[in-house]
């Protein structure tokens, strides 16, 4: 089988990173390196989707970074995870042995260990440059439940389901595998309910995930769904109003530069410090160019915000307002800058998860959230047509058309960047717009 072979394969069946922004996956794996890492890190608290299936589709998973390495032109990969994860370390050095070119890196367990920059540093040694992807280091970072949709997708079968950890107020937190496009309050009953009747949903981790609602769906990209009080700092935190953040700035930052000192992108050397934009929003600065287009760096981990400040402010929300402005100007990055080292307390200022999970007000919520093997079916999925970078997936099929599993619905539109999309259900096709609706 040849690399363009595995590439159009997984083209085809619509894979993209199963986190974060979601990224085709058929691109990335089009680039020669010579490493890939696998991100097993899974540094966001409370979620579980990688650490169990490094577990237990460990066999899937090694399949699907053979066909990776393949497509890449490498036969060299490092799965890196953190050695707390003792039950899929195991697994992994049992079923391993079979790749003789394939490592395991144990990751200590510090946030935000599964950010590329950092993850690439602390397998290789190697920081990438400022703005920069790891291809810039000679490797790609590829998620764990990706490469499992990579082995399918060389079997021919596309992307239709995702695992979701659900976790916080529920009865029973448990990791699930349900069709894309499923109704967030559908899934709910399958952790055995809430325990509390006023709740808020993240989609995603505590610190860097987003505030949805019931009647939104799970994506290609979701890796949890979370269930808070309503009243819990982390939905307060999310809910404040940005004109209040920006009052807060002006009245309350007292420029300690705590939030710079422990910055995960400045630690590695970045031009990032996050005290100094607070201070330019304070004050009104928007002529100093180099100093407002440094938001561009920031990574938007939220280490800022709740390790950092000691005055409850949110340099991360200015950073990601600043970088919104940024794009609608046009802006191109020019923050580029080669990096020679670390910051020299780097190794001293990495933020211990536990105590993280104590300081977030999570710590009841952190247990175990095993799959269950499910057959869940549900009446209805609302499958939207960008769940992905690039542009939106163009629908295949007409109203009242009947579907079956895995029949593709939309399709990236022709040399753009973008994803093939495929129905999870069967059903029949009821809406068609920025979502596709089937219902069975």
């Amino acid at each position: 089988m040849t690399a363009e072979e595995i590439r159009k394969m997984v083209r085809e069946a619509g894979v993209v990173g199963a986190g974060g922004a979601g990224f085709p996956t058929d691109v990335k794996l089009d680039a020669g390196v010579e490493l890939i890492i696998v991100n097993g890190a899974e540094c966001e608290p409370l979620l579980r989707v990688d650490q169990e299936l490094m577990e237990k589709k460990t066999a899937a998973l090694l399949k699907g970074l053979d066909y990776a390495c393949q497509a890449v032109g490498t036969s060299r990969a490092v799965i890196a995870l953190k050695g707390k994860y003792k039950k899929a370390i195991i697994k992994l050095k049992k079923n391993i042995k079979d790749y003789s070119n394939f490592s395991i890196h144990e990751l200590p367990d510090f946030y935000p260990a599964g950010d590329e920059q950092q993850i690439v540093y602390e397998v290789t040694g190697k920081i990438i440059p400022e703005g920069g992807i790891p291809l810039a280091a000679g490797t790609v970072v590829i998620n764990v439940e990706t490469l499992i949709n990579v082995n399918k997708a060389v079997a021919g079968l596309p992307v239709t389901h995702k695992y979701v950890t659900i976790s916080g107020e529920v009865k029973k937190p448990v990791t699930v595998l349900v069709p894309v496009g499923t109704i967030i309050k559908d899934i709910l009953p399958l952790a055995g309910g809430t325990t509390i009747e006023e709740y808020s949903l993240i989609d995603g981790g505590p610190m860097m995930g987003k505030l949805v609602v019931e009647g939104d769906v799970v994506q290609k990209t979701t890796k949890g769904i979370l269930v808070l009080p309503r009243n819990h700092s982390i939905i307060n935190n999310r809910t404040t109003l940005l004109t209040s953040l920006i009052r807060r700035a002006m009245s309350a930052c007292c420029q300690c530069r705590a939030c710079t000192d422990i910055c995960p992108r400045y630690l590695l050397g970045h031009s990032l410090e996050p005290h100094k934009l607070m201070r330019a929003i304070s004050y009104g600065i928007d002529t100093d160019s180099d100093l407002i287009t440094q938001a561009v760096l920031c990574c938007e981990c939220g280490a800022c915000d709740t390790w950092g400040c000691p005055m409850g402010l949110s340099p991360r929300t200015i950073n990601m307002q600043l970088k919104e402005e940024l794009a609608k100007n046009n802006y191109k990055n020019t923050h580029n800058r080669s990096i020679e080292q670390t910051h020299s307390m780097r190794e001293y200022r990495k933020i211990p998860v536990k105590r993280l999970i104590k300081r977030l007000g999570i710590a009841d919520y952190d247990q175990s959230a095993p799959i269950i093997e499910n057959d869940f079916n549900p009446e209805k999925i609302i499958i939207p047509m960008k769940q992905h970078i690039g542009a939106p997936a163009v629908p295949v099929v007409n109203l009242g058309n009947s579907i079956t599993v895995g029949q593709l619905i939309a399709s990236k539109p022709e040399d753009s960047l973008g994803a093939n999309i495929h129905s999870g259900i069967n059903g029949v096709v009821k809406m068609l717009g920025d979502s596709i609706i089937i219902e069975r």
